[in-house]
């Protein structure tokens, strides 16, 4: 029924003539107005779900996302392609969200991304229903459980929009979930008889290889000297990000470094690097890769042992998204391993510190209890934790557990350019006839803005609009404050420093209504993600990606034949020395010194060795009356 307008619209706004096989269907189930729940990993074309349908039915389509960094990147591509799409940020200016309230009422935007934060804003919600809405996307769903592995408890709240929106269609997409997570997300969002589609998330054409090896670094440069391509490295630390970098450069690697502690210009021009192609390997912390679409990665290593299966199963499904031939490498040694065991305790310090990094939020920000402010503030890190003494670790994971439990938004990635409103134009009219020196600067800046900052908040660049009027950079911020002041202007200047968000009024101790139950809650289930990623990277028996795919509850009968272990069992299997031992094991059970016999001619020791590696691969097996067998690999 919409199959030839859902394809014009691909083919106008893409470039494609075809959608994905899974895409199909999602599409078209989408288009028809069911609910959906669409499983696609990493590089899947997730958005594409949600944006081809809306566009080619002409709705409006609400997007929810936890992520600051992929709704930026996802405005500034429709926008590319002449879409009208608008991210309600945390810490706008009051008066930038009222007019940007008014422009999605008069249906200015096709595409209206938000953070779930933003909708438990009573001023927002009260206002969603005249946005004539009439899909909702809700992005990285898993999110929603706490069962997922990135929990975030403003997701819960989701289950409004129902209410709220009682017409909307729901579409929650995500990359990775567990059956019990699947079940979750439609339970809380609401869904009425959802269609789900799950493309499987088997990577036929990613070879996982895990490395036990004590000098990581030399091993790191010997794959890249025999892997040729683009390549990312995770490490969980800023600092590894910069040493490693700079090994790799004077190694002959061109290497660059990527981390949340960056500026916004610092990152952006990292990241552009890579992507044209201009250096070859960029090492990072986490806080790369969401939204990053590189076809060609053909190598992704982690240096540091990664938090969770889930977690690894997105980054390393970074490489490859061409289909081509990529590798996944974790390389790891002994004190990786006892660090990694350790770590859960760094990452969930005692409850009452946690709390009292509450505390010492508010007062660093001079919050008085019951008091509360939209706006961010900025954060810096080293600043707090020399203020009040606390070990940076500590600290951040501290941080990460009250944004968990709803009380505030602490987000590293943030970037917001210069914005200039201008509320009233008779205003600033009677402002310059009455101020001569004023007349010839504030010409130049409605030059630079033009008509569109009488109706909304417009960009202003304060180095283009210094050489206009022919002063310096300082200077020109500084009129540009003082015309603030003076009520002719409104001027938010840039933004790049974390920012800290309080999402409540400020709580007393006794009224802090911080679980202690939950947060036990959430420790037990890292533990157990935690226990699950040190039994995979231990693993010598069996397929790694059989072992993935179990984890996300997708059973698959075939070895991949591609992973470490699989290539091991294989220099089992196909020894020349021990094929006939095999070929006479498939045929009947038999004891070892029956075969030892049979094939005499066999160094004992040899035999030995390679009989322990088969049982202990498991391509053989040993009965109760001590016979070998073979396992059917």
């Amino acid at each position: 029924m919409y199959t030839q307008i859902l394809l014009e619209t691909l083919k106008k706004y893409w470039g494609h003539h075809a959608f994905r096989p899974v895409q199909t269907d999602v599409v078209d189930a989408v288009a028809h107005g069911h609910d959906v729940l669409a499983l696609l990993p990493t590089g899947g074309g997730k958005s594409i779900c949600f944006q081809a349908p809306s566009l080619a039915l002409n709705k409006i389509c609400l997007v929810v996302s936890p992520l600051i960094a992929l709704m930026k990147d996802q405005v500034e591509q429709l926008t590319k392609r002449d879409i009208p799409a608008l991210f309600f940020e945390s810490g706008l200016h009051p008066t930038e969200t009222e007019l940007l309230i008014e422009n999605c009422k008069k249906g200015v935007y096709r595409f209206i991304y938000t953070s779930p934060e933003r909708l438990e804003s009573e001023s927002f919600r009260k206002n969603l229903h005249k946005f004539n809405i009439q899909i909702i996307a809700i992005d990285e769903a898993h999110c929603i459980s706490q069962w997922g592995h990135d929990f975030r408890p403003s997701y819960l709240k989701l289950s409004d929009l129902k209410t709220l929106l009682p017409k909307c269609q729901i579409v929650a997409l995500t990359a990775t979930a567990t059956t019990k997570v699947q079940i979750e997300i439609a339970e809380i969002l609401r869904l009425n008889q959802p269609k789900i589609f799950k493309q499987s998330f088997k990577r036929n054409n990613i070879s996982y290889m895990v490395l036990y090896i004590e000098n990581k670094l030399n091993k790191c440069l010997d794959i890249f000297r025999r892997i040729p391509g683009t390549a990312i490295i995770y490490v969980r630390s800023r600092k590894k990000t910069t040493i490693i970098a700079d090994w790799l450069q004077k190694s002959g690697i061109s290497a660059t470094f990527y981390h949340a502690g960056l500026t916004f210009e610092e990152r952006n021009a990292k990241q552009k690097a890579w992507m044209q192609n201009k250096c070859r390997v960029i090492v990072a912390t986490n806080a790369f890769g969401m939204g990053i679409d590189k076809p060609d990665v053909r190598l992704v290593i982690h240096l540091d042992i990664p938090e969770s299966i889930e977690a690894y199963y997105q980054e390393a499904g970074r490489a490859g998204r061409d289909l081509n031939k990529s590798y996944s490498v974790v390389i790891f040694n002994a004190q990786d391993l006892d660090e990694y065991k350790k770590s859960l305790e760094k990452r969930f310090p005692d409850v009452e510190a946690v709390k009292q990094t509450y505390f010492q939020l508010a007062n660093h920000y001079q919050i008085a209890s019951g008091g509360y402010q939209s706006e961010g503030y900025d954060f810096d890190i080293d600043v707090f934790s020399e203020k009040y003494k606390t070990d940076k670790i500590l600290l951040y994971n501290s941080l990460k557990h009250i944004e968990n439990q709803g009380f505030i938004t602490y987000s590293e990635d943030y970037y917001s350019p210069s914005k200039i409103y201008i509320p009233d134009r008779t205003a600033t009219y009677q402002f310059q006839m009455s101020n001569a020196k004023y007349d010839a600067p504030i010409k130049e800046i409605l030059r630079q803005v033009g008509g569109a900052a009488y109706t909304d908040f417009v960009l202003i660049n304060e180095y283009h609009l210094s050489k206009k009027i022919g002063t310096d950079v300082e200077n020109t911020k500084a009129l540009l404050r003082f015309l603030n002041v003076a009520n002719v202007l409104v001027y938010k200047p840039q933004k790049s420093f974390p920012q800290i968000i309080f999402l409540t009024e400020r709580y007393t101790q006794k009224q802090f209504p911080f679980s202690n139950k939950l947060y036990l809650d959430r420790k037990n289930t890292a533990q157990k993600k935690s226990d699950a990623v040190e039994s995979f990277i231990t693993n010598k028996k069996r397929c790694r990606s059989k072992i993935l795919l179990e984890y996300l509850d997708e059973i698959n009968d075939e070895n991949c034949g591609v992973c470490d272990v699989c290539i091991s069992n294989k220099k089992i299997i196909n020894n020349d020395k021990f094929s006939p031992v095999i070929e006479q094991i498939k045929t009947q059970n038999y004891t070892a010194s029956q075969l030892k016999t049979m094939f005499f001619g066999i160094n004992d020791n040899e035999f030995a060795d390679w009989l322990k590696n088969a049982l202990d691969a498991e391509i053989l097996g040993i009965n109760d009356n001590n016979e070998i067998y073979w396992n059917g690999k």
